[in-house]
Parts: structure tokens; C-alpha cells; sequence
């Protein structure tokens, strides 16, 4: 079995400014989307140039960091909210959703869109592609954290966890117990298919023309089935719990729509006679 390393969640500290390797796993991810962004732009006959990019991305970061943030207080963290208002503020201890941060996005796409004359779904489709690696380099921070752990396992990939540093993992152990059982990294399992699996997949397919609403189609059900697969061996929120069949999650539940408007795309896309497709 593997250890879990210890990790300060502080990158850097001068004084007190604190630099947290969580908003640095951010930081990371929109710098990916910008240089995939201009990288695709520069080619030939893209339609795109580099200040739509640089445009793009800027609201893309705003609809990211609003959205996820009060999508994660809706859903997962209104009782912090009552106790703590000041919590909402506090991105750097952890607490965003991938689902909240989509409708962010997707409101600031829409208004990017509009602004630039172009349509809402020619937008997403050009945005989508660059979208994985930021979920990478996010889960990534969510293991440096030490959050979103998974349910115990026999594997060899199973990780313990300290603890002193992680109780609720060992709630059923003696007091003397140091390391937990060993369980799943459910956070590196969706970075690896949430972030580089369904980067490859989306950048191959929309490599080449696809119709209309075709790349955004398939993003929403990569992640989608990517996100609800995973769900099955991450433990939920202790204060959610599942809420249904003793299985279905939170993340589950908001992730079934994501699936269904995507094959929705999908289908419209290729059902449209080939001229309408462009």
C-alpha cells in the first residue's frame, strides 16, 4: 500500500501572504487553456484570433471561480454559509464545484459569445477542448488538499492516510491506530479520466470539422460518465451522505443531466442535414 505524503497545502508564505498549492493548481489550468487556446487559434482557416482567446479565457475565469464557488455552497455547503457567511470567500481551504463552475462558465460563454458575434455553441465548441487539463491540474490540488478521498480497498494503489491528520478515516480504529486503512485516491482517479483521458479524447475528435454542438456534446458525456463512474468509489460529503439506494451521490445526481443534454447535442448535431452542420 501507498502513504499519503505530507504535504503543506502552502506552496510559498512571505509574512502573511500565503500562496496555496491549491490556487496555484488553478492558476495552472488556465494557463493551459490559454496556450492550447492560442495554439489552436494560430492555425489556419480557425476563424479565431488571439485576443478572442484572451477574451475568452478572462470570462472564463470569472464564470469558474464565481460559479464553483457558489455552486459548492448551494449544493454541498449551505450550513457553512449559516455559520460562517465569511466561509463563501475562503476558496483556498477547498470547497468547488465542477457543476457550479459549468454554469459559470456557461453564462460568461454565453455573454462572451454575444459579445463577439459568434453563436453560443461555436464558442463552447472551441472552449470545451481546453477545459480538461484545468480539471486535471484541479483534482490534483484536491489530493494535495487531502479532500474527496474514496471508500476503503484491498488494491495495491490504495492509499493510507495519517490519523491525526485525516480522523474521519479512522473512526473505527484503535486510538493508537497512525495510518488508516488504505483507500481509494478518488481524486487522482478523476484527474486521470475527468482531466488527460478526456483531454485526448475531445482534442483527437475536434481536430478535425465536426458539426455544430458535436464537441461540446461529447464533452458534457465524457465528463459526465467520467464524474458518475468515479462517484461509485468516492465517499460522499459526511454531511450529505447518499441520497438514494444507498449509492446515488450528490455529484451523481447533477451529473445525470450532464450526460443526457450532452447525448441531446450530440444527436441534434448529427441528425441536421450535412449543409446546416458548418
Amino acid at each position: 500500500m501507498l502513504t499519503y505524503p505530507d504535504i503543506d497545502p502552502v506552496a510559498l508564505a512571505l509574512g502573511p501572504l500565503q500562496i496555496h498549492w491549491y490556487g496555484l493548481m488553478y492558476l495552472l489550468g488556465f494557463a493551459a487553456a490559454w496556450g492550447l487556446g492560442r495554439w489552436r487559434a494560430a492555425r489556419p482557416g480557425s476563424g479565431w484570433s488571439g485576443v478572442m482567446v484572451d477574451d475568452l479565457i478572462f470570462y472564463g475565469v470569472i464564470g469558474v471561480i464565481l460559479g464553483g464557488r457558489l455552486g459548492y455552497m448551494l449544493f454541498y455547503g449551505l450550513d457553512q454559509v449559516a455559520a460562517d457567511p465569511l466561509a463563501l470567500l475562503r476558496v483556498w481551504e477547498g470547497g468547488m464545484s465542477f457543476h457550479g463552475g459549468l454554469l459559470g462558465v456557461l453564462i460568461a460563454t454565453a455573454l462572451f459569445a454575444r459579445r463577439q458575434g459568434l453563436t453560443f455553441f461555436q464558442a463552447t465548441d472551441f472552449l470545451a477542448p481546453l477545459v480538461p487539463l484545468g480539471l486535471l491540474a484541479g483534482r490534483i490540488g484536491n489530493f494535495i488538499n487531502g479532500e474527496l478521498w474514496g471508500h476503503r480497498t484491498n488494491l495495491p494503489w490504495g492509499v493510507q492516510l495519517p490519523c491525526e491528520q485525516f480522523p474521519r478515516q479512522c473512526l473505527d480504529q484503535p486510538a493508537t491506530t497512525l495510518l488508516s486503512p488504505a483507500v481509494h485516491a478518488s481524486q487522482l482517479y478523476e484527474a486521470l479520466l475527468e482531466g488527460l483521458v478526456l483531454f485526448v479524447v475531445l482534442w483527437l475528435f475536434s481536430s478535425r470539422p465536426r458539426p455544430t454542438m458535436a464537441v461540446s456534446g461529447l464533452f458534457l458525456v465524457g465528463y459526465g460518465a467520467a464524474r458518475f463512474s468515479v462517484e461509485f468509489v468516492r465517499l460522499p460529503d459526511a454531511h450529505l451522505g447518499y441520497l438514494a439506494f444507498g449509492w446515488l451521490t450528490m455529484g451523481q445526481l447533477l451529473t445525470l443531466p450532464m450526460i443526457l443534454a450532452g447525448a441531446l447535442l450530440l444527436a441534434l448535431a448529427y441528425r441536421r442535414p450535412t449543409g446546416e452542420r458548418a
